[in-house]
């Protein structure tokens, strides 16, 4: 996802006059630009960084929407709209079986030692962003057995 792509939609939100989504992309962009800077990249963003930063963006309000309180249904409404519209713009995530050959063709050195420590290691340097950490401890977890 590029940078540009963002504020071209927040620009589309504002002229639309749809405040919600205006400021859930605001917040990614304002996300991505803070990361940036922190990288010392500010002129010239990674497509890398942004997806990184939109993945975080969207655990983070997976986890509001988990942590609300029931009896607030406004609250987890806008919560749940600031989640589906950053989920439009996160990365294709791979699911357990295209993980589980993804590590078995790849990583199959690594999954001969046994070694749950070394084959993690690995393999989160290289699948970052592309599928959930939980995902793959678990199915490197099934590979060791």
């Amino acid at each position: 996802m590029e940078l540009a792509v963002l504020q071209k939609d927040m620009i589309a939100a504002m002229k639309a006059k749809d405040k919600p989504r205006k400021d859930a992309i605001s917040s990614l962009v304002s996300a991505v630009k803070k990361a940036a800077i922190d990288g010392g990249c500010r002129d010239d963003i990674p497509a890398s960084l942004v997806d990184q930063v939109i993945l975080k963006e969207l655990k983070s309000a997976k986890e509001q929407i988990d942590t609300c309180p029931d009896e607030r249904t406004d609250l987890r409404a806008e919560y749940q709209l600031r989640y589906d519209v950053i989920s439009e713009y996160a990365p294709k995530q791979m699911d357990e079986d295209e993980v589980r050959a993804y590590i078995s063709e790849k990583f199959s050195a690594e999954l001969a030692t046994g070694n749950k420590g070394v084959i993690m290691k690995a393999v989160m340097a290289e699948m970052k962003g592309k599928a959930d950490g939980k995902l793959i401890n678990k199915v490197v977890a099934e590979l060791c057995k």
